[in-house]
């Protein structure tokens, strides 16, 4: 299934998208406003149960698209994950034993096909591409031979960065990863009983139809259940959490000069069996 959270005529809700339109389960299945409460529910099944032989309620076209999970508790991001982007920091420093990670607000994402916005205090508007797990069965402590079991859908992210306020202080990144609608989350949840996670998925992200950063998990440092075992040795991950599980190389920071997003640029994070996230960049309204 994909699954999705939107807005229509002033109305949030989720559903199922079947061809070009959407099965609204908020209508039909009241006892689940949200995806968050439905994963929290272990109600897939039901989903599933609701959709078969139903008619689309709404068109895709007629929605504003929002982050797959609106409310999650937590977003948890994971940095430098793919072995060959240490060599882009040229710093000398050795792979490291341990993910690096930070954590984001809901409010600094947006869904697919919704502007992303460059803030007036910076130029520095970077892209990242990654794919994102949404966490079905929570737990702690989650060994990694069981961690896939626990994810219920993967989505993708654009994890905008403002790179020069991710340096205004000594050890963290935070506020140059939370401004507020600087990053995308979508564009829908693809069930994990339709992927394989443990196979190496590729993704490629584009601006403007250049191709920028174009690499497999296969180079990932930290393979998904390992992250997943990781986090849990420290936090209890919820259902309808999500983890952010990194970027390749090629973000613009990483070019000589750098190669900023401005506004009118398209951004489009792609993995095959995902599908497209796709937003255009605009400065922050006043």
């Amino acid at each position: 299934m994909r699954i999705v959270s939107f807005e229509a005529n002033g109305h949030a809700s989720w559903g199922v998208v079947v061809g070009e339109g959407i099965v609204d389960l908020g209508k039909r299945l009241p006892d689940y406003p949200t995806v968050r409460t439905l994963l929290a529910a272990d109600a897939l099944d039901a989903a599933r149960a609701a959709c078969e032989g139903a008619e689309p309620d709404v068109a895709l076209a007629d929605v504003t698209l929002l982050p797959p999970v609106t409310d999650p508790e937590k977003i948890i991001c994971i940095g430098v994950n793919y072995a060959n982007r240490n060599a882009e920091y040229k710093d000398g420093s050795q792979e490291a034993k341990f993910p690096s990670m930070f954590v984001r607000f809901p409010g600094s994402f947006v869904g697919h096909g919704t502007p992303i916005e460059r803030p007036p205090v910076s130029e520095q508007l970077d892209y990242e591409g990654e794919i994102v797990l949404v966490i079905g069965k929570g737990g702690r402590r989650i060994s990694a031979d069981a961690a896939l079991g626990h994810v219920a859908g993967v989505s993708l992210a654009n994890e905008g960065t403002i790179r020069d306020w991710v340096r205004h202080a000594k050890f963290n990144v935070t506020q140059g990863k939370n401004f507020d609608r600087s990053g995308a989350i979508g564009p829908w949840m693809v069930t994990s009983d339709e992927i394989d996670l443990a196979a190496p998925l590729h993704l490629i992200t584009t601006v403007n139809g250049e191709v920028r950063q174009d690499d497999t998990t296969a180079s990932m440092a930290f393979p998904f259940s390992r992250l997943i075992a990781y986090i849990t040795t420290f936090t209890t991950l919820k259902p309808g959490d999500m983890i952010l599980t990194g970027t390749p190389t090629g973000a613009g920071a990483r070019f000589d000069p750098p190669r900023w997003l401005v506004p009118g640029d398209v951004v489009e994070v792609s993995v095959e069996g995902i599908g497209t996230l796709s937003n255009t960049v605009i400065d922050e309204p006043k």
